[in-house]
């Protein structure tokens, strides 16, 4: 892909390639993108139910993707919004996307949100099959955290998992903490989460960190730019 030629003086400018099928990220990124910031959102073709082959088709999909992010202006990240395709593709994610701007995915955002927060212990909530759920632990115990729990929901189909209520959200993460997670992970980006970020860490007393809030933070924190967003982790920068 070519540099970029154009700079906006006045506006930082973001990019987000989501799954068809996603019904929350772009709110929370408009809820967490502070002012000043324009997010500019694009969508790859997704096959539900969220399984590791259906998943792993997301990966071909991605340059093309990428290279509809408002060609030939200059961003100051990109965010791939897919939790599970993120952990299953690993570095294939940022071998099709490319450098033109750093890249975040939920899942590498989350364990750069770990390491800020100087937590190595985790418990993971997700939405999806037990099997998806395991794409995710496996991929940050891969990577040196380890994984104290391990709880999920149950569902296969990403919208299901948007429709969630807000309660059921925050009673299901409380039953998937451990005494000895130092953190809780609630994981996909179309978990509606970030709304309930407080009142789950008020209930536990720990830094609790969903998809969507990670992925967020990381793409303002790469950018140095301050914000400020429910929970723990955006009280912390890494500049």
């Amino acid at each position: 892909m070519s540099a970029p030629s154009w700079h906006d003086p006045v506006h930082r400018r973001f990019g987000l390639i989501a799954l068809a099928t996603d019904l929350t990220v772009e709110a929370d990124g408009a809820r967490l993108m502070p002012e000043g910031c324009r997010l500019h959102v694009t969508r790859i073709a997704f096959d539900n139910p969220t399984t590791r082959d259906n998943l792993l088709k997301t990966g071909p999909r991605l340059r093309e993707a990428a290279g509809l992010l408002v060609p030939g202006v200059a961003l100051d990240g990109i965010g791939f919004a897919c939790t599970s395709a993120a952990a299953v593709l690993g570095d294939a994610v940022q071998d099709a996307i490319g450098h033109r701007a750093p890249l975040s995915t939920p899942a590498a955002a989350a364990m750069r949100g770990f390491r800020a927060l100087g937590v190595d212990r985790v418990a993971l909530m997700t939405p999806y099959l037990e099997a998806t759920a395991d794409l995710v632990g496996d991929h940050f115990a891969a990577h040196g955290f380890d994984v104290v729990r391990r709880h999920s929901m149950g569902f296969e189909d990403d919208r299901d998992m948007a429709l969630l209520q807000a309660d059921r959200i925050v009673d299901f993460a409380v039953a998937a903490d451990h005494p000895q997670a130092q953190a809780l992970f609630m994981s996909c980006t179309a978990l509606s989460a970030v709304s309930v970020i407080d009142r789950i860490e008020d209930r536990l007393g720990k830094p609790v960190i969903s998809s969507n809030l990670a992925l967020f933070w990381s793409m303002l924190d790469q950018a140095r730019i301050a914000a400020t967003g429910p929970g723990a982790l955006f009280r912390v920068r890494t500049w």
